[in-house]
């Protein structure tokens, strides 16, 4: 069933984007590409290590490469328990990073996969508090359901560890996720080639978020144009309502029909 394409807009914690790439701002060679990155991807939403965030050096303070119309999403990278990303939050909206944060709770050192009993725990309390939470978590479905109800805004289960690379190697418990969870899924980490990020949103993600596909290509702009590209074909393609799989094969025109006469 065709879905509407017009006006399709993402909201998430009363702010509208009209952009579904997310962008994570780790492992740029130099910090002063990342403005040109953005505006090429024509992404909206910024995540950034608090620990990166320095106002007292203007120089070395990420946040001011960010352009100013982007949402920026401080994360709580480096938390190994729920108390330690609640505190990593306050502090960043205390040194004016605003509400949004994405939690991640990561205790695994070999795969970084991300703690989910953590993760909920410190959804609880930031919802609570009146932050906009965007939970980065291992796909499970219990564990999706159990984040929207502590009230997280959206969810980001991953697709591929982190930093790897490897696309969308959890696809189908990410697409169960989308189907049963009534809030934005973000595919979150992993994602290394635009035709992957387009994939997730054929499947009916809300958006995804790159970081190390953009940042490790040889060329970073153009890589970042390309994401915007994709994940703007793949929005579009799931709107318009792929056809049918079929097992056998079908005459795309009627005019072959005399070879069977």
């Amino acid at each position: 069933m065709e879905k509407n394409l017009a006006g399709d807009i993402l909201t998430i914690g009363g702010k509208e984007l009209s952009s579904r790439l997310f962008l994570g701002t780790g492992k740029f060679a130099n910090n002063r590409i990342i403005p040109e990155v953005v505006s090429a991807s024509g992404s909206q939403v910024i995540t950034v290590a608090l620990r990166r965030i320095d106002p007292a050096y203007n120089e070395e303070n990420i946040v001011g490469y960010i352009p100013k119309q982007c949402t920026l999403m401080p994360n709580t990278s480096g938390a190994r328990t729920a108390e330690e990303a609640v505190r990593i939050a306050r502090l960043a909206r205390a040194t004016g990073c605003g509400n949004w944060i994405k939690i991640e709770v990561i205790s695994d050192n070999r795969y970084l996969l991300p703690d989910n009993i953590e993760t909920i725990k410190a959804t609880e309390v930031l919802a609570a508090e009146g932050f906009i939470v965007l939970p980065y978590m291992s796909p499970d479905l219990m564990s999706a359901k159990r984040l929207m109800e502590a009230g997280a805004a959206a969810i980001m289960p991953l697709g591929a560890p982190i930093g790897t690379n490897r696309g969308l190697k959890t696809k189908e418990m990410v697409k169960i996720i989308i189907e049963e969870i009534p809030l934005p899924i973000i595919v979150d980490a992993g994602i290394g080639r635009p035709s992957e990020a387009a994939e997730a949103m054929e499947m009916g993600a809300a958006a995804v978020l790159v970081n190390t596909a953009v940042a490790t290509a040889s060329n970073p702009v153009v890589m970042a144009e390309a994401f915007g590209l994709a994940v703007a074909a793949g929005r579009k393609a799931y709107l318009a309502g792929p056809g049918a799989i079929q097992g056998y094969a079908a005459a795309s025109s009627p005019l072959t029909g005399f070879l069977h006469e």
